[in-house]
């Protein structure tokens, strides 16, 4: 993997960590091929029971590379069209991906920043950290999946405020809004980071798998399709080592050894 995405693995947490400080993390073509390649990598990886997202430097992701467009004026739809293919494809890997996602955020969040973060399956920020969806700052709509995932998390009529108008917020507000899940002080992100995802990574991973399949597909189906589902998914768990070993912990009123399987 080049240094522009770095990919490690300890515990079982898979690490993807954007490392363009230099830049805050601004996306590059380079860069969204190796991210592309970091998600579609761990969406395979057999060893990995969770995932963390981070950037390294100032920032977590201040969006695309401006200079970027701007180099390529004379072919940019071609340009924009090539970048956002092969963002696209790393989003997809993530919310494929049979383990939770976790994005830990701090500085800036901005452009395909929010978008990455937001299709990760929870998400932790740094008090200081600031939020916005930029594009309309630069005459574009929004890419990264931001036009799918922000009405779900936050409403419709938020999801338009917040991307007509960009305005900058703040982490109290994204937790108030539902786009992260916890906020700490910048000093505690590293570790609670650590901590949520060594929690997943012990869990009942196959069950995690299953759940966020349902939940995914949740607002595309008729409820008597989700019921069958789940139905479905929960006869899937019920043949696990995890479900066995999860039981006979509750009876045996202790803390389940969960495999991953």
């Amino acid at each position: 993997m080049s240094d522009s995405v770095l990919y490690s693995v300890a515990g079982a947490v898979a690490t993807i960590t954007l490392n363009r400080p230099q830049v805050m993390n601004a996306l590059d073509a380079a860069m969204i091929v190796q991210l592309r390649a970091a998600c579609e990598r761990v969406e395979h990886d057999a060893v990995v029971r969770a995932v963390v997202l981070r950037g390294v430097g100032a920032a977590f992701l201040a969006g695309g590379d401006v200079t970027v467009f701007r180099a390529n004026r004379e072919r940019l739809p071609k340009v924009v069209g090539e970048l956002a293919g092969e963002l696209h494809h790393a989003i997809l890997a993530l919310r494929r991906a049979p383990k939770p996602v976790l994005a830990s955020v701090h500085g800036a969040v901005a452009g395909a920043g929010v978008s990455l973060m937001a299709a990760a399956d929870l998400a932790i920020a740094a008090k200081e950290t600031k939020f916005t969806l930029a594009y309309t700052r630069i005459g574009a709509s929004p890419d990264g999946g931001s036009t799918y995932f922000l009405p779900r998390l936050v409403g419709l009529r938020k999801a338009l405020e917040l991307v007509l108008l960009s305005d900058t917020f703040d982490a109290e507000t994204a937790l108030k809004l539902g786009l992260v899940n916890w906020v700490v002080n910048v000093e505690m992100l590293g570790a609670e980071t650590e901590r949520i995802a060594g929690r997943l990574a012990h869990g009942a991973t196959a069950a995690f798998a299953e759940a966020k399949r349902l939940l995914n597909q949740s607002y595309d189906q008729p409820l008597a399709a989700q019921l069958a589902a789940e139905a479905e998914a929960f006869a899937r768990c019920a043949a696990t080592h995890d479900f066995r070993e999860g039981v006979a912990a509750f009876v045996e009123k202790r803390k389940p050894d969960f495999k991953g399987n």
